[in-house]
Formats: C-alpha cells, sequence, structure tokens
C-alpha cells in the first residue's frame, strides 16, 4: 500500500508502505534499539564536528546527494542541517526527492549507489534491512547529542517526529479519544480516515478500546470489526495528506483523522494529540555506498541529532527532531504544537515495525477486502 507523501512536503510520508519494491518512505516506528558506541579517541575532533571516518576512507568528497521527502520537509533539511553542515566541512549536499525504498532497493541491487543517505519510514527501514540493503551506521563518527533511544537503530537515524491526530472544526464538539470520535451519536457529523491501513487499524483498536500499551500486535479482526461500525459515517477515505484540513475547512467532514504537520497552527482547525499516533522518520546509508562518502554522512547526521538545529527545522515545518528538551527551547505558546513536547509525547503510541513488517501481506490483502464493501 502506498504512502500519498512523496513531494507532498508536510508529511509524515511515514504511512505504511507494506512492500519493499516501488514503495514511497514508509511508516511506523519504533522498537527502541540502544546502540550508543561513542570512542574515546574522538575527543579531538568533537569540537570540530566528526568527519575523523576519512582517514580510513580517504579523502573526503566535494559533494554528497542524499534522497529526501522533499516539499516543506525538504527545505527544513537544507536550512537547519545541510547548511551548518557545508559551513562546517565545506561539502556540498544536494537533495533530491522524492523517496521511495523502490529507490534505495534499485540502486543497491544495480550496484550503483548514487545517494548515500535515503529517507525512510521504520517499518521500510524494518523491510530493507531484512533485505540486506543497508549499510550500518558509524555511531562513534556521528557522536551524537542526546536523542530519543527509538532514533538510534544500529543502521538508521531517527531524525523527525510527526503524528497522526484527531481534528475537528473549530464550534464542533470536542472529542478526547478514537472512541468519541468513533462515536457518531454524541459527536454527530461526517467523518475522514486515511486509505492507509498503518493508521486506520490502530486508531480502530483505541477506539474499540484497546489500552496503548496493549495495541502491538494488532488484532488484525478486532480493528475491521470495528471499522464496521464506523464505516457508514466516513466521507472521505484520503490518501493525500492536504485533503483532510480542506475537509474540514469547507465542513464536509465534522472530524477527521489528519497528519499534524497538516493542522497545527490553522486556525479553523483544532486537534489533540491525545491517542495520537507517534511516528518517526529516519535516514540510512544504502550497501555499498562509497565509505568516503559515508563518512562525510555522518557528519551530517550528527548535525540532525543538535537540538538547535531543530529548532530551525521547525520554523520551516511543525514537525520535530530526536532530541528531548524541546519545550525549554521554543516560546510557551508553541508548546503544544509539537508531536514530542513532554506532554505530548507520553500522550502518544508509539508502534512496532517489526509486526508490521512481518504482517504487511496479510493486512494488505484484508484492507482490500475491507475497501471492497465500501
Amino acid at each position: 500500500m502506498g504512502d500519498a507523501s512523496a513531494g507532498r512536503g508536510m508529511r509524515p510520508p511515514h504511512s505504511i508502505s507494506l512492500s519493499i519494491s516501488n514503495q514511497p518512505r514508509g511508516a511506523f516506528m519504533h522498537r527502541p534499539v540502544l546502540f550508543n558506541a561513542i570512542c574515546a579517541a574522538m575527543t579531538a575532533i568533537a569540537a570540530a564536528g566528526p568527519l575523523s571516518a576519512h582517514a580510513q576512507a580517504g579523502p573526503a568528497p566535494k559533494e554528497i546527494r542524499i534522497l529526501e521527502s522533499g516539499g516543506a520537509s525538504g527545505d527544513s533539511i537544507e536550512q537547519a542541517y545541510i547548511k551548518p553542515f557545508t559551513a562546517r566541512t565545506g561539502i556540498k549536499v544536494t537533495r533530491e526527492s522524492p523517496t521511495s525504498a523502490g529507490k534505495l532497493q534499485a540502486m543497491v541491487q544495480s550496484k550503483n549507489v548514487t545517494s548515500v543517505l535515503v529517507e525512510l519510514g521504520a517499518t521500510n527501514v524494518v523491510a530493507a534491512r531484512a533485505l540486506g540493503l543497508l549499510e550500518p551506521l558509524d555511531w562513534a563518527a556521528i557522536n551524537p547529542a542526546p536523542v530519543y533511544p527509538e532514533a538510534k537503530w544500529p543502521d538508521a537515524f531517527g531524525y523527525q517526529y510527526s503524528s497522526t491526530i484527531m481534528a475537528w472544526g473549530k464550534g464542533s464538539k470536542q472529542p478526547k479519544t478514537w472512541a468519541d470520535f468513533w462515536n457518531v451519536k454524541d459527536f454527530p457529523g461526517k467523518r475522514a480516515l486515511p486509505d492507509y491501513p498503518g493508521y486506520a487499524l490502530p486508531l480502530a483498536l483505541l477506539a474499540d478500546g484497546v489500552a496503548p500499551d496493549k495495541l502491538y500486535p494488532l488484532d488484525i479482526d478486532r480493528a475491521f470489526a470495528s471499522l464496521q461500525k464506523i464505516k457508514g459515517s466516513v466521507a472521505v477515505w484520503w490518501k493525500a495528506g492536504a485533503q483532510a484540513p480542506q475537509l474540514l475547512e469547507d465542513k464536509e467532514v465534522a472530524y477527521s483523522a489528519a497528519w499534524s504537520g497538516r493542522i497545527v497552527g490553522n486556525p479553523k482547525i483544532d486537534y489533540t494529540y491525545n491517542q495520537g499516533l507517534l511516528q518517526l522518520a529516519y535516514f540510512v546509508v544504502p550497501k555499498g555506498a562509497d565509505p568516503a562518502a559515508k563518512a562525510a554522512a555522518m557528519g551530517l547526521l550528527h548535525e540532525m541529532s543538535k537540538l538547535e538545529n531543530q529548532l530551525v527545522a521547525t520554523n520551516v515545518i511543525p514537525y520535530t527532531g530526536a532530541s528531548p528538551g524541546i519545550e525549554k527551547m521554543v516560546p510557551k505558546e508553541k508548546i503544544d504544537d509539537y508531536p514530542t513536547t513532554e506532554a505530548n509525547k507520553k500522550l502518544q503510541v508509539q508502534a512496532d515495525p517489526t509486526w508490521t513488517a512481518d504482517n504487511a501481506k496479510l493486512i494488505e490483502k484484508r484492507w482490500q477486502e475491507f475497501k471492497l464493501g465500501l
């Protein structure tokens, strides 16, 4: 199942891609993996930043290329991370978009790795790992500033959080949970839900009373039974992130699941992060990447780990990086806007990308059968 994020900018392009070929950036995340290798020998280069691996990899390249989601997300990478990296190292970074797992697979299989970093969602990272498409990251060279554990996988750097949350037009009765969202009697009006089972199934289970900490493994039968209860009130199963806010603004629906970056700051829409689905986008290095280019890319990942750079990115797109403590750095009036402030992060659910990848074919088959009955 595809991901509508490619090129849309205000993503998350973490919508679940359930097969590796020809899929845009996948979706869900994080079974935390702690992999914190810090090399004492790097002390001398800490102030200058991590490019020490060039001693083994050969001369630093003049340019590296990365494959990312495009749009506002790509602009945030340019402003927040590439600019300070290039200023420090002199290495030019060329961005290409949109990303996809299929492009990663094609590069590796053809032995023509043109992009040293590729952006993927967590489920596609797991799938790519299983196919042997990824290089391990050099965490000693990255030498990251403090980040959340789920951002540090052996072969993937989590750099940007986003959420799928409840939203409604100003003046509508406020739901507090997905059970309220499903309750069309007490919260009347048409609904909109994503045409992606990776989002719709966990939302349906939360609506049916499954506790967030018991969500995975998903009870697929129960999830589809829950969707059967609300499908008659769903006016639109949306695929593009821009649809949800437009449907709410036009009053075509009263309530919608929406990607947080599409609605935060919209004066016509209210929302809550309660029971949101928190997603994390990763960068990976394709198998067979040039060693010198890979060594340089570790320096770019270092820039992505710095909270001060992540704050620059939030000025371009309202998603947050992987560092804790952002609420201490943003204006008080903006604390509620971001998915990883302390208060918002603890309200949300993080998915199990390994389970999702392992059950991808079954989920897709059942989803297509469900859609035939709409």
